[in-house]
């Protein structure tokens, strides 16, 4: 994205990011009635809130926030979730996916992960919250399927999405005009990549879960990927536990999310440290996106994030 002249001065790249999101922010919250902001704890939904924050600032954010808890969280990335949504003094929806499990709507995979059931608890709390717009953190870099759906993605009635029916989109017009019964999914950080991130994360001294820096950890070797020992993620015969230092680029369920091994302990590490790897955080640490090739953009069809 080319820098932007405002007012006698040129934006940064940083800046011009941060005003494109913020614009976004007001456009959808002055156009639809109910919107609601995915909010899991993990840095990319961290900086996504900090924005709206920034948006609507001094008034408090004017919507609530959502997390798809499967029951397979990190401990540090629910504290992080609370303590937020406590400073900031917003209203948490929490969709549970244990709730779907012990009731019989939903049954366990035969692998033990729970990332690919969170879909209909999903779909169930923004029909039951009569949510018409849906702040999502993802960015195109992050997997294939991601650039297809641009800032704007229309949802139908049961919450599916239609790569066919994806509208264009001209310099800064956002279309989120829906029928009833349907929604749209809305992405801030679309234009973001993970560096991006990490870049505007250590100029606004955003607060992170520990998790994402270096530390030390008990884990296991499988399917080429570092998983965390936990009570949702034992390691199987043949499979030895060892103490490394690690960190995790992303974060999803324990069971599915991989850790790198790093010596990033600060932000400007991991800027150094992103600014040379060639994978991205997905392919390289989320075992549920390994399933095919198409694997998101399945899942996006079927009603997922």
């Amino acid at each position: 994205m080319s820098d932007t002249a405002v007012a006698g001065r040129t934006l940064t790249h940083l800046e011009a990011l941060e005003s494109e999101a913020i614009h976004i922010f007001r456009e959808i919250v002055s156009e639809l009635e109910r919107p609601v902001l995915l909010f899991s704890g993990g840095k990319d939904s961290i900086v996504m809130l900090h924005l709206a924050a920034k948006a609507f600032w001094p008034a408090p954010v004017p919507f609530p926030v959502m997390h798809v808890d499967t029951g397979h969280n990190f401990p540090e990335v629910l504290a992080h979730r609370d303590a937020t949504v406590d400073r900031l003094g917003l209203r948490l929806v929490v969709a549970s996916v244990q709730d779907y499990i012990d009731d019989g709507r939903l049954l366990e995979r035969a692998d033990g992960t729970r990332n690919q059931l969170q879909t209909q608890p999903l779909l169930d709390a923004i029909v039951e919250g009569r949510f018409d717009a849906v702040f999502g953190g993802g960015r195109r870099d992050e997997e294939k399927a991601r650039a297809k759906e641009r800032v704007v993605s229309l949802r139908d009635e049961f919450g599916q999405w239609d790569p066919r029916n994806q509208r264009p989109e001209l310099w800064n017009l956002y279309n989120p005009r829906h029928r009833p019964g349907e929604h749209v999914r809305v992405f801030p950080l679309s234009n973001w990549t993970e560096l991006d991130v990490w870049r505007y994360i250590e100029a606004e001294a955003i607060s992170l879960p520990e998790l994402y820096y270096a530390h030390e950890r008990e884990v296991f070797r499988r399917d080429g990927m570092w998983l965390a020992v936990g009570d949702v993620s034992q390691p199987r015969d043949g499979e030895a536990v060892e103490r490394r230092q690690v960190r995790y680029r992303t974060v999803g369920d324990m069971s599915c999310t991989g850790a790198v091994e790093s010596e990033a302990r600060t932000a400007a590490d991991v800027i150094e440290e992103v600014a040379l790897t060639r994978i991205t955080e997905r392919g390289a640490t989320r075992a549920d996106d390994r399933v095919t090739e198409a694997a998101m953009e399945d899942r996006k069809k079927e009603g997922y994030f």
